[in-house]
């Protein structure tokens, strides 16, 4: 299916009426393509915006208004004394990845390798519901139109299935506006046959046999604040010594290499479950786009982001964490646990081969990005061969480029690109990396600029230099770059630097994840979770179905979408 890359808005469709092809104006959004996330200026606009949310988001934090809200907690008793529930986070990227996980939570049953799954009648949205950042526009391409398009109407022959949405920091650089808008707001009333119930950014849900979900909106990590602490206080004042309790947070903090970002979520756990006698068996979180749980007899901990994102690296994650962190200032206020590295999905030698592609996959996955590349490798080549010979007075004065500002500017890009927000503290070793880099970089473009000079341009009249440089040197100096950076990425990922751009910068579709789970009529919660090994890159549309819930679009061939447990069923008794 070809990607339409027009965001227009288009007008809505009859649910009933059934699209006879994959036209917007047929299926009421438009299927978008994958984020390029090192596109030069979604690089620069996801930097202002998060640099902008960091200095203003507790001026403009609408968790404190939501106190005004009601403060409503909620039922899902399942049906015979059992309930299937659903949980899938880091969606509302590309259609085809996107769709593919919406597409197999939507169908009545899943068989995966000979588990007879049906569908969940609770889907958990456990955050980062759409990128880069969140609009209505957004959401309604990128979000609300593939569930809608994989699950129309509510099912005929059953409940209808609840939706609950938890926001992560991609729904958050608008302030949280249109996530309060799609998922809480007085008109979110269902997106497709998804049924939304919440009143606020963060929920409690009672389950059956004493099992409780509590899902945490921690904004960007900064705290809880108090009337989402009143809210759950309250909710808890129903829980006992024997209750159960299954938190979702929107970033595995336990996991991650900054160690103060565990203790909003360690406070929580202290002072609102923990007074309770009730018992915390299972955490879940998006944030990372890969499946990996860590056990301890005690507690799973579970990371699932795979809902449609990029996928990220399996193979530099710990073997072992310890939580609370051993840096924290929590640590000694509770008992620390050594949690170990149970699954992943990819698995570490998949993940490390993945990593491979970055040489090939950079330069298609962002053509901008080399685009960039080039011109400033062009600019860095005529600062060289500018102070390397003799120019005209008109040459000098509109050729010469400083060649120490132009020097300075590739090694200030390269350092900076090693301090990128992502990956927790930075050290000493992210400089010297980034300093490296930009060696790289300046030694190419003094390579270059000596091969330029040996061209046989001397003799050519303004500004047919310049013209040559832009056709011929521009275009080859940006796969060349291209290729630097990638080698550079794939060598600094060893030392545990720039690892999530050096999969952003490949954008790979496939290996996505989600979670079923069952809660039995003994009481016992089993967890599936699903591996979706290919993502489906050829749809149709499906006006005949017999069944009006049935998804309007469906793959082109039954076998292109692929899936298996990514491990084991994990059972807790």
């Amino acid at each position: 299916m070809r990607m339409l890359r027009a965001a227009t808005s288009v007008a809505r469709v009859d649910p009933l009426k059934r699209p006879e092809n994959l036209k917007p104006q047929e299926l009421g959004f438009t299927p978008q393509p994958q984020v390029p996330w090192l596109a030069p200026m979604l690089l620069l606009r996801t930097g202002v915006r998060t640099a902008l949310a960091m200095i203003f988001g507790a001026y403009l934090d609408k968790r404190e208004l939501q106190g005004a809200l009601p403060a409503r907690w909620h039922e899902q008793p399942g049906t015979d004394g059992e309930l299937w529930l659903d949980y899938v986070s880091d969606l509302g990227d590309g259609f085809n990845a996107t769709y593919s996980v919406a597409y197999l939570l939507a169908q009545p049953e899943l068989t995966v390798d000979d588990h007879e799954l049906p569908r969940g009648q609770v889907l958990v949205m456990g955050g980062d519901l759409v990128y880069p950042s969140a609009s209505m526009r957004k959401y309604e391409n990128r979000t609300k139109g593939p569930y809608t398009a994989a699950m129309p109407v509510p099912p005929a022959d059953g409940p209808r299935p609840t939706l609950y949405a938890l926001p992560a920091n991609h729904d958050w650089y608008d302030g949280l506006t249109a996530f309060l808008r799609v998922f809480v707001g007085q008109r979110a009333h269902s997106i497709g046959g998804w049924r939304l119930e919440q009143t606020r950014s963060y929920f409690a849900v009672e389950l059956p046999h004493r099992w409780w979900l509590f899902a945490v909106d921690e904004a960007f990590g900064a705290y809880i604040d108090d009337p989402q602490l009143v809210y759950f206080e309250q909710a808890a004042a129903r829980l006992g010594p024997g209750d159960r309790v299954i938190v979702a947070a929107p970033a595995p903090t336990w996991a991650k290499p900054d160690p103060t970002g565990y203790d909003s979520l360690d406070y929580f756990l202290r002072n609102v479950i923990a007074p309770t006698g009730a018992e915390v068996r299972l955490m879940i979180a998006g944030d990372q786009h890969y499946y990996a749980r860590y056990e301890h007899p005690d507690r799973q901990l579970v990371t699932c982001g795979g809902g449609g994102a990029y996928l990220a690296a399996t193979h530099t994650i710990p073997e072992q964490i310890t939580v609370p962190p051993r840096e924290t200032i929590v640590r000694k206020a509770s008992p620390r646990r050594d949690y170990q590295l149970a699954a992943r999905f990819p698995d570490a030698r998949r993940s490390r081969r993945m990593s491979w592609g970055v040489f090939g996959r950079l330069p298609w996955r962002n053509p901008g990005f080399s685009a960039m590349i080039g011109i400033l490798h062009t600019l860095l080549m005529l600062a060289f061969a500018g102070a390397a010979q003799q120019l005209t007075e008109v040459e000098e004065r509109l050729l010469t480029i400083p060649l120490a500002a132009m020097v300075l500017l590739v090694l200030a890009a390269a350092i900076g690109f090693a301090y990128t927000p992502t990956g927790g503290p930075k050290t000493t070793r992210h400089f010297v990396a980034g300093l490296l880099h930009g060696v790289a970089h300046v030694g190419l473009g003094a390579a270059g600029a000596w091969a330029w000079l040996q061209l046989p341009l001397h003799d050519l009249t303004w500004p047919l230099p310049l013209l040559a440089a832009v056709v011929l040197y521009l275009p080859l100096s940006g796969l060349v770059g291209g290729q630097l950076v990638a080698a550079y990425l794939l060598i600094a990922s060893l030392f545990r630097i720039n690892v999530n751009e050096l999969f952003a910068a490949q954008g790979i579709e496939d290996a996505k994840s989600f979670l079923r789970l069952h809660i039995a009529r003994d009481g016992s919660l089993t967890i599936y979770p699903v591996g979706v090994e290919r993502v489906c890159q050829r749809w149709r549309a499906d006006p005949e179905a017999e069944r009006a819930d049935a998804s309007w679009v469906v793959p082109a061939k039954p076998d292109s979408l692929r899936y298996r447990l990514a491990e084991a069923p994990i059972t807790i008794s």
